[in-house]
């Protein structure tokens, strides 16, 4: 898209300013911001099971954990509903999703604290805090 001088001169006129910010200045945990919104958001599904995860513990659904297709175990992930705005921190300890358009599958009682078990998926998005 090209942006006209005189389109640029109405902008400033109304008293807008542009501040550049590079991806050192980005909030922390953001790193680009464009990438880490499209890279860290998509569909969460929740389960319940009681076979073994793939870190070897048995799943129990009311422990606040997730799989992620990649996410080392252990991993601690704060992951938000798009839709209510909760949230809630999980702990990485099996692999999946594996349906496309899904990030994460969320144990039921993580699903529960972000309002999704009744839908049984929800758009959300999720950051690493440790």
């Amino acid at each position: 898209m090209k942006i006209t001088s005189a389109a640029l001169a109405a902008v400033f006129a109304l008293g807008a300013t542009f501040t550049a910010v590079t991806p050192s200045q980005a909030a922390p945990g953001q790193g680009k911001p464009s990438q880490a919104r499209a890279g860290n958001c998509g569909g969460a599904s929740w389960y319940a099971l009681s076979s073994r995860t793939a870190s070897g513990e048995r799943m129990n659904a009311s422990y606040l954990t997730a799989a992620h297709r990649n996410l080392k175990f252990g991993t601690k992930v704060a992951v938000t509903n798009k839709r209510n705005g909760k949230t809630v921190v999980v702990r990485i300890n099996d692999r999946g999703p594996f349906i496309r358009g899904r990030v994460l599958d969320l144990s039921k009682a993580a699903a529960s604290h972000i309002g999704m078990v009744s839908s049984g998926t929800a758009s959300i998005c999720y950051r690493v805090v440790s």
